[in-house]
């Protein structure tokens, strides 16, 4: 969809919000495969017009799409292992000793363990010349790869740092040999030869990712269906971004950050969060003209139609705290050059910015000055509005038209979990402010977020399926367990796509 074209003003999206990951299918994990495409083709019978996803990139340690390994490339356990027997690159004899998997979770390190067997096989057939030439795809297949290698400027950093780690047997980069921690020209030559073929599978796998993305993304176009994509503000440590441009960040000459990301004492933690994110030296992004960040975001609003930029608030000021320390009580705002990136941003792409701005958590005046010099929506999360005695900005009636309205996030409980937990006062000034009884309490919910005078309106579909707490997809700081929850297939049935449908019909969506 052309961005330029978008037309949020006017427009009353209803949508849902679910990562690729939790689709079904045969094989552990949600692909962009058959499933993917039967959830567009439920989103179209449902009259929904907005599918929001979690960060796509390659995750690391943890599983989190928050810590990806790179911003710009994508997640290899998504590959669709049925798009690689089309291929004739994998058979179903290459799938006899297929795991029974538990088709609402993820056992993601059993899952990479078999995918990435699979991908291996898929990949050393595709190199091997005298298999390749049998199939009639082949030059088709060929220049399709090779024009992708070569309009992927990103693509050559990304699979060095992924062969250097392996290499390193996963150990992060400013721990790898010195010749490859901040190579000079000669030695990155020498290391691109000595690890050329995993540095091929690393491309491969990405082109595959990039075929599948963007075929599915035509798709959901083709219906009606504009997506949602996410990113974090910050980067993670062990990343390529960090890596290849070490000046970008508060890094001393080790490669160590100087401070770390993370949010003050509040309300919720009297320590705060220390996230260990390395921050970003913005006085060099200035001189650059931002190019690394313009790049950033032109890459990501290519895989999607619009963008929520999480930690929003990191672009006006952001919590600095001592690397090492165990808590983040000891920080200090430093500002960020918000006004100038994000007027520099809008000139370099040539459109009005579709960006979404998570503004939620402990925002003040100038946060929220920023978000709306550039008129970007902000986030209204309904579970929160009865959490307070007191009058709050999440209550429906205090909405405005450009924001977007959820019933709640990836890192919420899910509807019903939240409200069977949720203090009896809460409760009550729910079931008042609603005139319900709360015995559908979902469907509540998911009627006042349509109804909302919101632009936007997005349900995660833990919310769509009625599911209790078992089916949350994060809980913030909570180390495991997270990110895992899929759903059966035959849990998208033509009643509830009716039901949807006539939902947002009557509020206007």
């Amino acid at each position: 969809m052309d961005k330029k074209h978008l037309d949020v003003a006017t427009k009353r999206y209803a949508g849902i919000l679910l990562h690729p990951t939790s689709f079904p299918n045969p094989y552990g994990i949600g692909d962009l495969g058959k499933g993917a495409f039967d959830f567009i083709d439920f989103m179209e019978k449902a009259g929904m017009t907005a599918w929001q996803v979690l960060p796509l990139g390659h995750t690391g340690f943890g599983d989190s799409p928050y810590q990806p390994f790179s911003s710009f490339a994508g997640q290899p356990l998504i590959i669709s292992i049925d798009h690689l027997i089309e291929l004739d690159l994998l058979d179903e004899d290459d799938l006899k000793d297929m795991p029974q998997w538990n088709p609402e979770d993820i056992s993601y390190g059993d899952v990479i363990a078999f995918k990435t067997e699979l991908y291996r096989t898929a990949y050393e057939r595709f190199i091997d010349k005298e298999f390749t030439d049998k199939l009639s795809t082949d030059e088709e297949l060929m220049a399709d790869y090779n024009k992708f290698i070569n309009e992927s400027d990103w693509l050559k950093d990304y699979a060095l740092f992924m062969a250097g780690k392996d290499y390193h047997k996963g150990a992060p980069w400013y721990m790898w040999d010195e010749s490859l921690k901040n190579p000079k020209d000669s030695e990155r030559a020498e290391w691109e030869e000595k690890l050329s073929k995993e540095i091929g599978y690393y491309e491969f796998l990405q082109y595959l990712f990039y075929t599948e993305w963007t075929k599915l993304k035509e798709y959901a176009n083709q219906k009606g269906i504009s997506i949602i994509g996410d990113i974090p503000i910050f980067v993670a440590w062990d990343s390529v971004d960090v890596w290849r441009n070490q000046k970008l960040f508060m890094l001393d000459s080790k490669g160590y950050p100087t401070d770390v990301a993370g949010v003050p004492p509040d309300y919720f933690s009297a320590t705060g969060q220390l996230w260990g994110n390395p921050l970003y030296n913005w006085e060099e992004h200035k001189k650059t003209g931002y190019e690394w960040w313009i790049k950033r975001i032109r890459h990501q609003l290519e895989l999607t139609d619009f963008l929520r930029i999480d930690h929003f608030r990191g672009f006006d000021k952001f919590w600095a705290v001592p690397y090492g320390d165990e808590s983040a009580v000891k920080g200090r705002w430093i500002e960020a050059p918000g006004e100038n990136f994000f007027t520099m941003l809008e000139a370099n792409l040539g459109y009005h910015m579709p960006i979404i701005a998570e503004d939620l958590g402990e925002i003040d005046e100038s946060v929220i000055d920023l978000r709306d010099k550039f008129g970007f929506p902000g986030m209204k999360i309904l579970q929160f509005a009865f959490e307070n005695p007191n009058e709050n900005h999440f209550l429906p009636h205090n909405h405005i038209r450009n924001c977007v309205c959820y019933t709640g996030t990836h890192d919420n409980d899910t509807t019903l979990g939240w409200y069977k937990h949720a203090y009896e006062a809460s409760k009550d000034k729910l079931r008042r402010y609603y005139s319900t009884d709360a015995s559908d309490i979902c469907w509540v919910m998911i009627r006042a977020c349509f109804g909302s005078v919101a632009n936007m309106a997005i349900i995660p579909m833990q919310d769509v399926l009625e599911l209790d707490s078992w089916a949350r997809f994060n809980t913030p700081g909570v180390g495991s367990g997270n990110w895992s929850w899929r759903y059966k297939k035959e849990a998208l049935t033509d009643q509830l796509a009716s039901r949807l449908f006539e939902t947002a019909k009557m509020y206007g969506r």
